[in-house]
């Protein structure tokens, strides 16, 4: 059950449990601003996917939009992400 969108090939779907698989370095956490810092191994949920904006399309480059916790959300990339 694959879906095409705007050439981003989604399996995952708003509301999945993610995990990061890869290594992934951010300045924007909270805990952590401005630093540098791995978020490899954490678990979030899907929000949302980057195809429609204000009914437009795009061709995001970090289409997955991931909450991990209150205050931290971060975009990323199908292959950084497995299901679990």
């Amino acid at each position: 059950m694959e879906k095409l969108m705007l050439g981003v090939n989604v399996v995952m779907k708003v509301g999945d449990r993610v995990r990061v698989k890869d290594s992934v370095v951010v300045y924007h956490h909270p805990e952590h601003r401005n630093q540098p810092f791995d978020i490899k191994g954490t678990e979030g949920d899907v929000i949302g996917i980057a195809t429609q904006w204000r009914d437009r399309p795009v061709s995001a480059n970090l289409p997955i939009v991931v909450q991990f916790s209150k205050k931290f959300k971060s975009h990323l990339r199908e292959n950084e992400l497995e299901v679990i």
